[in-house]
């Protein structure tokens, strides 16, 4: 048996006119993620980490924004695709941690509702993932709260 890692990163721009969504939770917000699905970044990463680390591609290589199937959809949906797709490859996730970098809102309860979410979508127990959450300290894209953006890395087995 092998122990696999990956990264995953992804970030997108707020807007007005776009639900908020993080982890596969709907978050009360005036600015929304924009982008071709969801655009939960959250999810995204974790996506990427989870292929990454199965040396299957990324998420524009699975669920490319030029193809309408994907416009609007859910990440979490999107979420269980990949963890199948891993599955197929031979290899069980192992657990998976995730870092959201945003200003505003505070996730405060929310954020164990997306562990749960997270987990549910890759069938893992909830202490088989972890959320965490920071702010841009002022700096940068996210800091200027003009954007969000999440790091993760999946352990896979295999």
């Amino acid at each position: 048996m092998s122990v696999r890692s990956g990264i995953g990163y992804d970030s997108h721009r707020l807007a007005a006119g776009h639900e908020l969504v993080l982890g596969g939770v709907r978050l009360q917000s005036e600015l929304g993620l924009e982008g071709h699905s969801d655009a939960d970044v959250l999810t995204h990463a974790v996506i990427d980490a989870l292929l990454g680390a199965a040396g299957l591609g990324d998420i524009g290589t699975h669920f490319p924004d030029g193809d309408e199937r994907y416009r609007g959809a859910d990440s979490i949906e999107l979420l269980r695709t990949a963890a199948e797709r891993v599955r197929e490859a031979g290899y069980t996730v192992a657990n998976v941690d995730v870092t959201l970098v945003l200003e505003a809102p505070k996730l405060g309860a929310a954020r164990e509702r997306m562990r749960e979410r997270l987990a549910e979508a890759l069938g893992l127990p909830a202490d088989a993932v972890n959320v965490k959450a920071t702010t841009g300290e002022g700096i940068g894209f996210v800091g200027r709260g003009e954007g969000a953006a999440a790091l993760a890395i999946a352990t896979l087995d295999g």
